[in-house]
Formats: structure tokens, sequence, C-alpha cells
């Protein structure tokens, strides 16, 4: 930089002994000389203005014949111009160097206040370029070719912006009533008509040439300030033509010194380093702002391409940037991007419920926004080896999957993230964004999807997954909460579908499993299947609360009836929802067996308590079966019947297979309790007693029987234990007892001659021949029975019995052990 400032002092000096040397006489001479400076500074300024797309809007500076600008110089003579790019007067090469960059107005740092005052000069000129355009009309002027084409540039910007400010004229506003009601009347017309222009708009435009002819280098390039001061007036292509040539400079001093660098070398080597950047930070700047303001941008997009082609074929040769400027105009783009999506609206969570699916909504519009403008505009303005729509487009893919990664630590609600996934893996692939058919077909080659970090998906579906199981494990809790509440609390009987007590447990958890089934497979069927079994997992939980919570609320509920139809309620809600999530078997297999197992068990344990408060029920009325009072009073049999009658009554509002495997394992108690009060010996029928004993027992068997067979029992082989005992007990005839036998042996064999000992006793027979006879056969017909007893069928075996041993108290131990040999 201290390079630039001794040139600028110099420049400095130069132009006030130029001033002084100027000066003729004190008063006319002084002010006529001051206004042929200032009009020729002028003409000069324009000069630049037309090289300036700032000014022009132009594709980048406009190229001046030499003999357009031969007649400039013989109508009004400028200042020699040190620039030899095309579009800027050329200077001889005999000219002196040093008169070159000290005599340019318009780049030397010490014009500003001739700059102000040609700027007073400067609304003059216009009217008066305006009073002759009206006068001769629009025609092309023979000694400045641009000069219409500013004109009218500056005349319409200058129209644009008193629009924009609102400083309207009388003339305007009528203009624009008019033009309202016309478009008014003929709105739709209007919009054919401009979607008709943009066609044609489009396919006027091509793309650039991909070769082009670098114009000559100026044999001596402007100042380092001067240089510097192009690029940010964006005069890009003067700028780089002058830096190329003082980049060659730098190679030849370089090749001339060798290995032996002098001082003045390494600053113009600093000197070319600061101006490189300066220009590689303008390139960037407008490649980033390119997108977002394409109409001002558009004319200097060209410059910048060929800046970049140009340098990227001199990247080996020493004074440039080390790095790729493709690469960087690649990275200026993305910056762009970001700015466009960081720009999207995005509101807090707290103020919108909604606020991701609006930020994502507003998101993918302005992606579709953006990718049209760089189709129908940008694109044009590059080479087609810069394929800047494809740029665009994984600009796109890396920002917003970045942008995505920042959002997802604020999302945490489900619904969110069901949006968030939905975007991602759905709609950003839809005709509302990539798939939009106005980007088509210029994106059916490139990839449509969003550049994610590796893990960040899965991430997110898991994040998914376990928000499905809280929100599920929040949703139970209270649907216990509200089954106490509307239900245990008021003791309300539950309702009935089809003679079955239901409850809306397993509705309402089917619904919710079912909404997070149907949301997840909207996204992938992946997903569908993982929240399939996180909601299994979280279920698999729920059996054992809710039964702690129903017997914490229901344990001491009165009255009884009430109390039972809760149990099968909760039994037949549990066994739909069980059936319900048999479907999901082939998807996850090890999920629904834990989920079965639960179930399976909490049914067990409801019906064993119904099955033990049955048994308490009956237990006294049991206990009275076959004694003196039930020989003569039939009380206790009244109230066992009654008993099981109701639960039989219950057990119809049992889905089935629960309620036949409740009413047989009623059926075994019942049995085995009742035949098991013969083994008990607490009566002997004496005197003949024992044929009315057996037909009250056939009598009483025959009403369970039916009974039991009604609630449809799955026990029938425990039909015919009560007719083979009462056979046994009612024969007159103490011999004809050996003769029935046979049908008890064949239908439980897992009855004893203990058990026959006690059928006996009852029977009134205790001792003598016939007694010991009657053991004998039965000892013959165990011997010859069929082997092994079926398990399943065991009655007997699991009966208690009392031997009464009074008659055989005078006898041995031998003896007893003839009568009783398998005891």
């Amino acid at each position: 930089m201290s390079h630039m400032m001794d040139k600028s002092a110099e420049n400095s000096d130069e132009d006030r002994v130029s001033l002084k040397s100027n000066v003729k006489t004190p008063s006319e001479g002084a002010v006529k000389e001051t206004m042929g400076m200032l009009q020729t500074f002028r003409k000069s300024i324009r000069r630049a203005a037309e090289k300036s797309p700032m000014l022009s809007g132009g594709k980048g500076s406009k190229s001046t014949p030499r003999s357009d600008a031969a007649d400039n110089e013989s109508s009004s003579p400028p200042p020699p111009s040190p620039s030899l790019s095309a579009g800027s007067p050329m200077t001889s090469p005999m000219t002196s160097p040093m008169t070159s960059p000290m005599t340019s107005p318009m780049t030397s740092p010490m014009t500003s206040p001739i700059q102000s005052i040609g700027g007073l000069f400067q609304k003059k000129d216009e009217e008066e370029v305006d009073t002759e355009q009206k006068s001769k009309g629009l025609t092309r002027s023979k000694t400045d070719p641009n000069g219409v084409r500013l004109g009218g540039s500056l005349m319409k910007k200058g129209a644009s912006l008193r629009r924009s400010l609102k400083f309207n004229t009388k003339k305007d506003k009528d203009k624009t009533n008019r033009k309202e009601q016309l478009d008014h009347v003929s709105e739709f017309s209007g919009e054919e008509k401009k979607e008709e222009k943009e066609e044609e708009e489009e396919e006027e435009c091509g793309e650039m040439d991909e070769t082009y002819t670098l114009p000559e280098l100026p044999h001596t390039p402007l100042s380092v300030m001067q240089i510097n001061n192009l690029i940010e007036m964006e005069v890009l292509e003067e700028a780089h033509l002058n830096l190329l040539a003082l980049r060659r400079e730098f190679q030849q001093e370089q090749e001339r010194c060798g290995e032996d660098s002098p001082m003045e070398l390494a600053k113009k080597e600093k000197d070319l380093n600061l101006l490189y950047g300066h220009l590689r930070n303008k390139v960037n700047t407008i490649a980033r702002d390119s997108n977002s303001f394409p109409s001002r941008n558009k004319g200097l997009l060209v410059p910048v391409a060929r800046i970049i082609q140009e340098e990227e074929q001199r990247a080996d040769q020493p004074g440039g940037l080390t790095d790729s400027w493709m690469e960087a105009w690649r990275e200026a783009v993305c910056e762009g991007v970001q700015l466009k999506v960081e720009g999207v609206h995005l509101e807090q969570r707290e103020k919108n419920v909604s606020w991701l699916a609006v930020h994502l909504g507003l998101l993918g519009k302005a992606i579709v926004e953006d990718l049209e403008i760089v189709r129908k505009q940008l694109r044009w303005s590059y080479p087609p080896s810069f394929k800047v729509f494809s740029t665009y487009v994984k600009s796109y893919h890396r920002v917003v999957g970045q942008h995505l990664k920042k959002l997802e630590p604020q999302v945490t609600e489900l619904k969110d993230l069901y949006a968030l996934l939905d975007w991602i893996i759905n709609r950003y692939k839809s005709e509302r964004i990539m798939g939009s058919p106005s980007l088509q077909p210029d994106l059916k080659d490139a990839s449509a999807d969003l550049q994610l970090e590796d893990d960040f998906l899965k991430q997110l579906k898991e994040k998914y997954c376990c928000r499905v199981k809280e929100d599920l494990r929040s949703a139970l809790d209270n649907i216990i909460k509200l089954e106490n509440k509307e239900v245990w609390s008021e003791q309300k009987a539950p309702e009935r579908e089809d003679n079955v007590l239901i409850s809306d447990i397993d509705m309402d958890i089917q619904t919710i499993v079912k909404g997070n089934m149907k949301s997840s497979g909207q996204i992938d069927a992946q997903l569908e299947q993982r929240v399939i079994s996180s909601c299994l997992e979280e279920l698999k939980q729920f059996p054992k609360r809710f039964e702690t919570e129903f017997r914490r609320h229901c344990g001491a509920l009165r009255p009884q009836t009430l109390w039972t139809e809760y149990h099968i309620t909760y039994i037949n809600s549990f066994t739909a929802l069980q059936e319900h999530m048999e479907g999901h078997q082939a998807a996850c297999p090890q999920e629904v067996e834990g989920f079965r197992k639960e179930v399976k068990w909490l049914i067990v344990r409801l019906t064993q308590d119904l099955e033990d408060q049955f048994k308490e029920d009956v237990k006294h009325c049991l206990r009275k079966m076959m004694t003196r009072k039930w020989l003569t009073n039939d009380d206790d049999f009244k109230q066992l019947y009654e008993q099981t009658e109701q639960l039989s009554h219950h057990c119809t509002l049992m889905r089935p297979p629960h309620a036949q495997e409740f009413a047989s394992r009623l059926h075994y108690h019942v049995v085995r309790e009742y035949a098991g009060c013969l083994m008990k010996n607490n009566y002997s029928c004496k005197n003949r007693k024992h044929e009315k004993a057996a037909t009250k027992i056939r009598e009483q068997w025959r009403k369970l029987r039916d009974l039991f067979a009604e609630m449809e029992s799955t026990h029938e082989w425990l039909h015919h234990v009560g007719e083979d005992l009462s056979d046994i007990i009612i024969q007159k005839n103490k011999t004809d007892i050996k003769n029935h036998l046979q049908p008890l042996v064949e239908h439980y064999p897992d009855f004893s001659k203990k058990h026959l000992v006690a059928v006996l006793y009852f029977r009134g027979l205790t001792r003598g021949r016939e007694h010991q006879r009657i053991l004998q056969r039965f000892s013959q017909l165990k011997k010859s029975g069929s082997g092994a007893c079926d398990k399943s069928r065991l009655l007997f075996s699991d009966m208690e019995f009392t031997v009464n041993t009074n008659c055989f108290s005078n006898l041995p131990f031998s003896c007893l052990s003839a009568f009783f040999p398998d005891n």
C-alpha cells in the first residue's frame, strides 16, 4: 500500500503543476480554461460510466471502434487515458508513461473536488442531450455511439427512482390510473401476455460461448490505486486487463532478476496480491448476490465469468492467487444460497404451534423461486462449463441439509418431527420443490436428494420413534385416569355390545397405534415398521400398570356383581387388543410375542380372581355335602347351584375362548369338590339309606352336568363320574358292586383302591368277605387296564381322603397292608 500512496502523491503534485501552468489571465482566460477542463472531465466520466455495468445495465463493457474514437477526439479532444482495453480511448504506444496515469481525472484520488464541481454540470448536459433528442428523434450519434443509450438508460433509471420514491407528477398519476383501469379490465389477458413474454425472452436468450478472445493488454498498466478504484466501481473487465498487464510486468522483472529479488519487485508482488484479493472479493460478492439482485448483477456476471476462466488458465503462472477461482465461485454461490435460506421467515415455537410446517412451506417456495431465476436469467450469463443451474441445485442440497441440522434441536414435538421427516423424504423431491414442472427438464439429470450427514436421518427417525413411545405412554396413563374418573369412581356398569361386556380401552389404544402407523407409513415403510415395534414395546408395559391401578381402586369394590363384571370387561378388552396387535406378527414377531405374553398373564390373573372368588363363595356349601344334613336337606346344594348358575350367566358375557376355559375350570373344581366329599368319610349310609343317597347324587349331578354343558365346558369327560359312583352306591346286593367297577376304572384311570374303600365306607360296606372280593376285583381290573393314564384327565389323584381305621384297630399292620397294597 506504500507503493500506492507514493503514486497517489506524485499524481496530486503533477495535477497542481498542470493547473498552474494553464492559467493565462486572472479573469476571463481562467474561467474559460476551467470550463474547458470541466467539460473534458465530464466526457471522460461518461466514458467510464459507459463501461460500468452499474450505470449501463448491460453485460459488461462495450468496445468502441477506433474510427469512432478518432471522431470523438477530433470533435472534442479529451485528456489522454492510460487504459488500453477495449471500450476506452486508446493511447499511442509512444505516449510518455509519466503522462498517462497522471492525467486521468476519472481515477485519480485527488479529483474529488473536481468531481463535485462536475456534478453541477451533469444535469445541464443531460438536459441538452434530452432536448437534442426531442428535436432530432432517437438516432445514434456519430460522435458518441453510446450517448443515446446512456441517456435513455439514465432517464429510465431516473423515472424508476422517482416512482420508487413516490415523486409522481400529475401526468404520471394519470398514466398510472389509466394503467390500473386497463389492468383491472384485462387482468387475465395480461397474465397470458406476461407468460408469453417470459417464454419469448427465454427463447431469445442463449448460453455464452465457451471460448473467447482476450483483448490486447495495455502496454503500460494503470497505477495500483487506479486499478483498485476500477474494481471498486465494478469496471471489472478494464481492471482485470490492467491487472494482467501489471502481472506481466512482474513476471518479466522476475525473470530478469532471477533469484535476487529487489525491494521494488517485492512491493509489486504485494500490490498484485492485494489487487487480486480485492478482485476476488468483488467477484465473489457479485456471484453471491446475483440471485438476490438479478437485474443489477446480470450484466456483471459476463466479465465475472471471463475473469474466472482466464485466471483458471493462468493458475500455474506466478503473480496470481494460488487457490482455484472456479472453486471460490462455487463457494460464493453457496454463500448466496445460504443467505436465501437464512432469510426465510421462521417464527418462534411459543408464538405459533405450526411454526416448523409454515417455515418448511416458505422454504420450499423460496427454493423454487430462486431456481427459476437462475434458470431463466442467470445461467445465460455464464459459459456452459460453469454448469450454473446444477451448481445452484447442489448448493441448495448442501445448504438446506445444514439448515435442517441446525433446526433439529428445536424439533421436539411429534407433529414437528413428522413435518421435518416428511419434508426431507417426500416433499423436497416432490412436484412442490425439486420436482416442480417449472424446473424441468433442467433437473432431469441432477440428483434431487438432500445432502445430509451420514447419521442425521437415522437419528431423526430414532428420535421420532422415541417420541412416539413417550406420547403413547402418556396416552396410556391418561386412559387409566379416565377409566378411574368415569367408571371406577362412579361405579358405572360396563357397556354391552353383542351380549358381551366391553370398554373403550382397546379401541382408544388401537386408534392411537393406527394413527402412528398411518403417519409414519406416509413417510416410508421402514419408519412404519419401527413405529409399530416402538408401540408394541410400550404396550408391553401397559397390562401390569393397568392391573396395579385397577386393584388399587377396585380391590374392595362392592357389590360383588359389579366387581365380577369389571373383571370380565377387562378380560374382553385386552383380548380384543391382543387380537388387533396379532396383525403385526409378520412385521414384529418378537414384540408381538412379548405383548401377547403380558396380556395372557393379565387375563390369567383376572380369571383367577373370579375363580378364587367363586371358590370362596361355594366353599361352605361343598363342605356340607355327603353328610346326614345333606341327605335330608337341599339348602346347601341349592346355594351351590345358584352361585354356579350366576357365574354361568356372567360367562356368557365373556369373549371366547376365555368363556369356555373359565367354565371348564369351574366345572372341574365343582366336580372334584363334590366327589371329594365321598372320600372324607363324613357319613356312612346304614339301614339301606345308600339307595336314597345314590338317587340324590344322581339327581344333583345331572343338574350340575346340564348347567356346565350350557356354559360350554370342554370337560365332557367329567360327566360320567356322578353316574359311575351312584351305580356303586345304589346296589342292593353287595355282590353286584364288583360288576359295576369297570366303567369307573375306564373313565378315570387315577381312581385308586383307597378311593374305592372310601366309597364303600359311604355305601355302608366297611368289612367282610364281600368287601375283600370287591377290592380283589378292582385290583384285577387295574392290572388289565390300558397302562399309563391320561394326565389331562386326572380327577381323583388330587382329592383329599380320610381312612377310617376304627374297625381295623385290632388287626396287625400286615393285614392292613393286604387291604391297601398301593398305599
